[in-house]
């Protein structure tokens, strides 16, 4: 690890990676040891070692896998399938499956057949991932929903919003988003310090299979060109990735985007009830209804 200035072997690497998970977790103080935490699992490898790093730290994970039904080489089901294998295998970890089209009558690939116009699929499932989480984390009583986002993910999408200077999406972006009314969880990245070669490689280390596919809506997504470009400042200069995003950290905890979230008022859905700005009906509610 160029960036460190540090090498481990197998037995070292595999102390210091939940350590270094540990320690976001208490810098950032995402949630504590007694707290209930909803995993986002997705069957990758990112999402399956937060999930593991997690009970091995003892704190209380269990596990959400959403079937959003995209049928490109079934991967939904196989998706599935490696979560499934991961409880059984490693903890007989408890986690719940929702599944949209059973649930809403329609998958995603369906659903962005009929109501995509002119949108990216990516926001439509962000869209329906994110709703999902939030219901099923009120209605179990979970603290806090964790998701597997690596540094690589979160210094890509820092590239974007900060080339385009989205300010909102800007203020919103941290390890920590919290809860700001009583229906919306607090969502936490526990792995948001990690390069993703490092959780690749907790992962093979530990034995964990997982997903090597990409989502077949994901080929050529802005976000992963985004991370070719800074994987190439990477090579040059080690440690690039991380120290732009921690100086982006350290410009928000000093209250350079705090305006962006000003007189921003969260009412409820009249439908699902979950929180929104909407004055009448949520997104997700608007996007069935349309």
């Amino acid at each position: 690890m160029r960036h460190h200035k540090l090498a481990l072997c197998e037995e070292c690497y595999l102390e210091w990676f939940p350590e270094q998970t540990k320690r976001a977790i208490e810098r950032y103080r995402m949630f504590g040891p007694r707290e209930k935490i909803l995993v986002a699992v997705s069957g990758g490898k990112d999402s399956l070692s937060l999930w593991d790093v997690l009970l091995r730290l003892g704190y209380r994970a269990d596990g959400l896998y959403i079937h959003l039904g995209i049928d490109g080489k079934g991967y939904s089901d196989r998706s599935l399938n490696y979560v499934e294998k991961f409880a059984a295998r490693f903890w007989g970890a408890s986690f719940k499956v929702v599944d949209v089209k059973a649930l809403y009558g329609k998958s995603i690939t369906e659903l962005a057949r009929e109501k995509l116009r002119g949108r990216k699929i990516c926001s439509l499932c962000g869209l329906v991932k994110r709703h999902e989480m939030n219901r099923l984390a009120y209605e179990g009583g979970y603290d806090a929903v964790a998701t597997g986002h690596n540094l690589d993910d979160e210094a890509a999408t820092l590239l974007g919003n900060a080339l385009r200077w989205q300010a909102g999406y800007l203020a919103r972006q941290a390890p920590v988003l919290p809860s700001t009314h009583p229906k919306l969880a607090r969502k936490v990245k526990p792995f948001c310090r990690l390069y993703e070669r490092e959780t690749a490689a907790y992962a093979i280390l530990r034995g964990i299979e997982y997903i090597y596919d990409e989502c077949p809506f994901a080929i050529g997504a802005t976000s992963i060109f985004y991370k070719e470009i800074l994987n190439q400042l990477e090579v040059h200069s080690p440690g690039t990735k991380l120290q732009f995003y921690l100086g982006f950290l350290r410009a928000r905890e000093e209250g350079l985007f705090s305006k962006a979230m000003e007189g921003l008022e969260l009412g409820e859905c009249e439908k699902c009830g979950q929180p929104t700005t909407a004055p009448k009906l949520c997104a997700f509610c608007r996007l069935w209804e349309s």
